[in-house]
């Protein structure tokens, strides 16, 4: 599934894109540890491509053009995700190379890009660590509003889950919402069943639940555009 999905998404940016600079960077291909991240990270945690657009260019302050890894975009907002190869960014990297990087940042950072650095070592290594890092950046860019299909405990508990980010107990929601486990396990199920929640972990008893990061960012699309325009 992540191969054809990856090729289409690839496949459409080329065909897309108008700039000859950005189009024979994306005719290259992504670098090794970028396509890794994407594999083993960014896709079971979000489960498309969605507002994903890679080697995105952006000038710098001197009218020069700089190369994002991914730009993450939903609705007009900017988010940078960078893969940091220890050979290239650490063990070879000169005063200069280092002075360019720090300089890059800054100047991303204040014009309004929410930067995540990725070392590949930890996508090697750390995945679970790296995959609770991407919950938390694409966090940054979810509307609030909850569905309003939903009754109040259950917009409630999409609003826990998306505070938290990370895996959690029907215990922890019951201790939130002052109601029993579970009762606190009939609503996560209903969530579940209605994509707002994915299950995080246990077979035949659901132990922990997570926000269905993927099915968020669809819903929250056109609210969130209103929000960054506005």
């Amino acid at each position: 599934m992540f191969t054809k999905q990856y090729e289409l998404w690839m496949q459409k940016q080329i065909a897309e894109e108008k700039n000859h600079r950005r189009r024979e960077l994306l005719e290259k291909g992504l670098s090794h540890g970028t396509v890794e991240f994407l594999r083993s990270i960014w896709y079971p945690v979000v489960g498309s491509f969605k507002h994903l657009h890679a080697e995105w260019e952006v000038r710098d302050f001197h009218q020069g053009y700089r190369y994002l890894d991914l730009a993450f975009m939903p609705g007009g907002a900017k988010g940078n995700i960078e893969i940091q190869d220890y050979r290239t960014h650490a063990r070879d990297l000169d005063t200069r190379r280092f002075k360019d990087l720090c300089r890059r940042q800054s100047l991303l950072s204040l014009d309004g890009w929410i930067w995540l650095p990725v070392a590949y070592l930890s996508i090697r290594e750390e995945p679970e660590f790296c995959k609770q890092l991407v919950l938390s950046f694409v966090g940054k860019f979810l509307s609030f509003d909850a569905d309003a299909g939903l009754d109040w405990l259950e917009a409630e508990t999409v609003r826990f889950a998306r505070r938290l980010l990370r895996p959690f107990t029907p215990n922890e929601l019951a201790g939130h919402l002052r109601i029993t486990e579970r009762y606190a396990r009939k609503v996560l199920h209903r969530l579940v069943d209605s994509n707002h929640l994915v299950v995080a972990s246990g077979n035949i008893r659901y132990r922990t639940f997570q926000l269905n990061v993927g099915d968020s960012l669809r819903l929250s699309d056109g609210r969130t555009k209103r929000r960054y325009d506005a």
